[in-house]
C-alpha cells in the first residue's frame, strides 16, 4: 500500500459521512475510465458535480500563437508567453503589444519553447519577471528557469540570467513541467517532466538529477538550506520527486500550502500537495495505464513509502495552470481550485475543504479550446489562454 501522508490519513476517518451524503451526487460525466484501480479513501475520484454555475464567455484579447502562461502586472495589464519564443505586454484592455526584446535562445520543437511566466514578489521596486522555457543544451534540451528586469516602457528584458537549469540535458523535447512559483517565504518553486521516454522516465525515481522533480531555490538561483536533501545523497535543489510532468502549481492562500498538479498516462492525472523530502511513486506506480493499455511500472496504483496523491481523474483532464479563486465576482467560490485543462478543454473547479480534500467539482467553459493556462483578474473573473495557432485570452465572468 501506498504511504498515507497526514492530508490522506484526515480524509480517511470521515469517509462514511461524506459517501452517506453524496450518495445522490453524480460526478462529472467524462467517460468511461481507462482502468479499474480502487481510490485509496472515498475523496480521491469522481468528487460529486456541484450545482451549475451559469456564466458569460468573451475574448479578452487575440492574436496570441500558443500562449502558455500569463501574469498580472501592477496596473491591471499582463504578461504573456508565446510558446514559439515570444514574450508579449497585454494591457488592461486586450491590446496585445509587440514582442518584448531580450528573452535567451529558446528551443521551440514540439512541446518546448518560451513557457511560465510570474512577477518577483518585489516587482514594484525590482521591476524582476521570471519566466521558465526550453534551453538548449549541449545538443540536447533542458526546462531553464531565468530572469530579468523590465524596462519601464514594457518592450525589453534586461539583464538576463538563468537561476536554474535541468540536469541531464535531455535528448526528447517534450514533458518540460515548467510552472514557477513563489511561495511567500521567500523562495521559489520551479516544477520538470521527465522527457516522456522509456529510458528517460526512469530518473523520476533517481535524486542525482531534476527529471520529474520539484526544485526550490532562493529567487537568485541558490539552494535553501532546509532543503530536505541538503547534507544528503541526492540533488539538493530538490523538493519532492517521483513526478511525471507538472504544468500547474499554486499556493493556497488560506493556509501557505504549495499544491501541484500533473498529467498522467492514459488516466491517472494527479493533484498533490507534495512535502519536502517526498516520493510520488512516478513510474513506479500510477492510477493509469499506458497509452497502449499496458501497465505501469509495478501495475499497482500504490505502493509502500509512496505519497498518496490527494486527488486522480480518470479519464484525464489533461491539466494545465492552476489558480486559487480569489474574488467577490462568483458567489460561494472563495479558496476553490480553479484548473486549466486541455483535454478534454475547460475549466474545472475544486471545492477544496478545511481538511484538505475535494468535495465537490465542476466543469466550465467547455468548447472554447485547449485551455493552458488560468489567472483571476482583479474584478474577480477568470482569464483563461486557449492554447492553438489562433490563440486568445477568453475572459468568464457570471451570467448576470
Amino acid at each position: 500500500m501506498r504511504t498515507l501522508s497526514p492530508i490522506v490519513l484526515a480524509a480517511l476517518l470521515p469517509g462514511a459521512a461524506f459517501a452517506e451524503q453524496h450518495t445522490e451526487s453524480k460526478p462529472v460525466d467524462r467517460g468511461p475510465p481507462n482502468a479499474e484501480y480502487e481510490p485509496a479513501f472515498p475523496e480521491q475520484e469522481m468528487a460529486p458535480q456541484m450545482e451549475a454555475t451559469e456564466v458569460t464567455i468573451e475574448t479578452f484579447a487575440e492574436e496570441l500563437e500558443r500562449p502558455w502562461g500569463i501574469a498580472t502586472l501592477p496596473e491591471g495589464g499582463y504578461l504573456v508567453t508565446e510558446r514559439p519564443g515570444r514574450l508579449r505586454h497585454v494591457s488592461a484592455t486586450g491590446e496585445v503589444h509587440e514582442p518584448i526584446t531580450g528573452l535567451p535562445e529558446i528551443d521551440a520543437r514540439k512541446q518546448g519553447g518560451l513557457l511560465d511566466v510570474t512577477l518577483s514578489p518585489d516587482f514594484g521596486t525590482d521591476r524582476m519577471v521570471y519566466f521558465t522555457y526550453a534551453k538548449p543544451v549541449d545538443g540536447g534540451v533542458a526546462t531553464a528557469a531565468a530572469r530579468g528586469t523590465l524596462s519601464e516602457d514594457m518592450t525589453a528584458l534586461d539583464s538576463v540570467e538563468d537561476i536554474f537549469v535541468q540536469g541531464p540535458p535531455s535528448d526528447a523535447p517534450m514533458h518540460y513541467g515548467s510552472r514557477i512559483t513563489f511561495d511567500g517565504e521567500g523562495h521559489v518553486f520551479i516544477t520538470t517532466g521527465e522527457h516522456f521516454t522509456d529510458e528517460n522516465r526512469q530518473l523520476a525515481q533517481k535524486l542525482d538529477n531534476t527529471y520529474g522533480k520539484i526544485v526550490r531555490l532562493n529567487p537568485d538561483g541558490s539552494v535553501p538550506e532546509d532543503n530536505p536533501f541538503v547534507g544528503r545523497d541526492g540533488e539538493d535543489a530538490i523538493w519532492s520527486y517521483g513526478h511525471r510532468n507538472i504544468q500547474g502549481a499554486a499556493i493556497q492562500p488560506a493556509t501557505g500550502d504549495y499544491w501541484a498538479i500533473e498529467h498522467g498516462p492514459a488516466g491517472g492525472d494527479e493533484l498533490n500537495r507534495p512535502q519536502p523530502g517526498a516520493n510520488y511513486g512516478w513510474p513506479e506506480v500510477s492510477y493509469g495505464i499506458r497509452y497502449d493499455g499496458a501497465p505501469i511500472g509495478t501495475g499497482a496504483p500504490r505502493a509502500e513509502g509512496m505519497e498518496e496523491p490527494v486527488y486522480y481523474w480518470d479519464p484525464v483532464i489533461a491539466p494545465g495552470g492552476m489558480a486559487f479563486y480569489e474574488g467577490d465576482a462568483f458567489e460561494g467560490w472563495e479558496g476553490d481550485l480553479i484548473i486549466a485543462s486541455l483535454a478534454p478543454g475547460e475549466i474545472v473547479r475544486l471545492d477544496i475543504d478545511d481538511a484538505g480534500r475535494v468535495a465537490g467539482e465542476e466543469a466550465l467553459a467547455s468548447g472554447n479550446g485547449r485551455v493552458r493556462d488560468v489567472e483571476i483578474a482583479g474584478d474577480g473573473s477568470v482569464l483563461f489562454l486557449i492554447d492553438s495557432e489562433a490563440g486568445a485570452i477568453l475572459r468568464m465572468s457570471p451570467k448576470s
